[in-house]
């Protein structure tokens, strides 16, 4: 059993959030998992339980979205990777926990083929290298199914990461896949986006 991948492109944050929410009630138990790559322009997206004190600068254009999945306050953008995990949880016959330690496997064995050695933080979800924060992770459960998923910073612009305590915690920096990889080795996006998916295809659903 696997993932169907859909390769979405660069789509608008809310209408993919509708997308997934309609895709989420409409399903049924012979329905295809799906993990959706996609890119999103500017937004500041913030949890269920996000705080409104964690955006701590406002003076900017960017959007600011309130929410259904977990966690707190992250930012989306250009060269950003992002793979929403559409996925029968119940079907899987897994837990919430043992699920996101699978996804953080995924991302932490494939940035390992890379040489590079990060980690994920049981208290703090999401994949860390040298304390930096390469991914994040963010899921809703309804009907037993998942949806939202993961933001992995391939080249996206940092800056308005200092506008925000990321996922909750201030002064939480943030590091591109870019900036670990020398430009010869590195993919590109598109690449990196079909690569990431496989692996989260491997380790969901071993």
């Amino acid at each position: 059993m696997s993932a169907v991948i859909k390769h979405v492109g660069k789509v608008d944050y809310l209408q993919c959030w509708e997308q997934m929410k309609s895709q989420t009630e409409n399903r049924n138990a012979e329905s295809q998992d799906e993990l959706w790559l996609v890119e999103h322009d500017h937004v500041f997206t913030l949890g269920l339980a996000g705080k409104e004190e964690h955006i701590l600068i406002k003076n900017h254009d960017i959007p600011i979205v309130r929410t259904d999945r977990g966690g707190q306050v992250t930012y989306h953008g250009p060269q950003q990777i992002v793979i929403y995990l559409l996925i029968d949880i119940k079907r899987l016959g897994t837990s919430i926990r043992e699920l996101v330690e699978r996804i953080e496997n995924a991302i932490i064995e494939y940035l390992a083929t890379f040489g590079i050695q990060a980690n994920g933080d049981r208290d703090a979800p999401g994949v860390y290298v040298s304390g930096q924060k390469i991914a994040s992770l963010g899921l809703k459960i309804r009907k037993g199914c998942t949806y939202h998923g993961i933001s992995f910073n391939y080249n996206i612009d940092k800056t308005p990461f200092t506008y925000i305590n990321p996922c909750g915690y201030a002064g939480l920096k943030v590091v591109n896949m870019a900036e670990l990889v020398k430009a010869e080795k590195l993919p590109s996006f598109e690449i990196t986006s079909n690569e990431l998916a496989n692996y989260l295809n491997k380790y969901i659903y071993k």
